[in-house]
């Protein structure tokens, strides 16, 4: 395993994020694994080096960081980078259970924790922007958490860059806790982040822990056979965003030319090509699979030449924003 710097936090962290959505009740999601199945992957990303793990309340309602939680009680909890997330509506009769006001981060925060079974997360993070709520006030909330001991540092997921440097500013202003970290949509058919807010990240030395770092399964195997999976014949997610979009079908013939020539799987093609941009820190990996989680670690050692990546790249065409709400 490699480790990296997480942003200016001084804090190492691999090179991989294991990803746990895929992990907590398929009653929530069908290709969800429950606890039972969820511990052979996590315990074997641990013996692999991996020492960080995102996840968050929304994800199976809970179940997800109950389940890491579990898993991590049987380690020492200090050789561990959690990460969790907040903002989506828990309680569908209470509607206090989501955004970023004070009382919504601090009921959910106490309930992460609760889950999770741990005093304090490492990497909490807002899951988008909430436009109900001014960001000062958000802010302070988080902060407080800071303050009391129940997070160690703050981050922030897809949103508008001008909206993330508003918030930078806001930290700065008024003396609250920055956000170290960016959770955004980023992957070789869907590169709209590189228009601002990834130079914005790396300007304020803000760490970048891009989210479907495999286009939901499409940078994973020719694209006429995505639909066939599990994953990809239930998610409209492959739709939802535009990874069929401008040039993604050809990118995607390329992903898998290029795997082809070097004697390796499209995923880790798609991989080598994040682990090899200076402003990703670690991508966000998830996985249902033993075998897919020893496939991304071992794409740490693919090198990619200056001419493959812009072999990859060439036939890139922008398209509509997508992850943002």
């Amino acid at each position: 395993m490699e480790y990296t710097t997480l942003g200016d936090t001084g804090m190492e962290v691999s090179k991989i994020c294991l990803g746990c959505m895929s992990f907590g009740s398929p009653d929530w999601r069908p290709w969800v694994l429950d606890e039972e199945e969820s511990r052979p992957v996590i315990e074997r990303a641990i013996e692999l080096g991996v020492n960080f793990f995102d996840t968050a309340n929304m994800y199976s309602d809970g179940e997800s960081e109950r389940v890491l939680g579990n898993v991590l009680a049987d380690y020492d909890r200090d050789e561990f980078v959690v990460a969790t997330k907040g903002y989506f509506q828990m309680d569908e009769d209470d509607p206090n259970s989501g955004g970023l006001s004070r009382k919504a981060i601090e009921q959910e925060l106490s309930n992460s924790l609760d889950r999770l079974g741990m005093e304090t997360i490492d990497l909490y993070q807002t899951h988008r922007w909430d436009y109900d709520t001014p960001i000062e006030q958000t802010l302070a909330a988080l902060d407080d958490a800071v303050r009391r001991g129940q997070v160690r540092y703050v981050g922030a997921s897809s949103q508008w860059a001008h909206q993330f440097a508003d918030a930078l500013g806001a930290s700065d202003a008024l003396g609250y806790e920055r956000f170290v970290t960016m959770q955004n949509h980023y992957n070789l058919v869907y590169r709209e982040e590189e228009r601002e807010m990834l130079p914005l990240c790396q300007k304020e030395g803000v760490g970048v822990l891009p989210w479907s770092p495999l286009a939901r399964g499409y940078l994973t195997r020719p694209h006429e056979d995505v639909d066939a999976t599990e994953r990809g014949s239930t998610e409209e997610h492959l739709y939802e965003h535009p990874y069929r979009e401008g040039g993604g079908p050809e990118i995607n013939e390329r992903v898998q030319e290029l795997a082809a020539e070097k004697g390796v799987k499209m995923a880790q093609i798609s991989l080598a090509w994040l682990f090899h941009k200076d402003w990703v820190d670690a991508p966000i990996v998830g996985t249902t699979s033993v075998e897919h989680l020893e496939d991304a670690v071992e794409a740490l050692d693919i090198d990619l030449s200056a001419s493959d990546i812009a072999y990859l790249e060439e036939p890139y065409e922008p398209v509509r924003v997508s992850g943002h709400e």
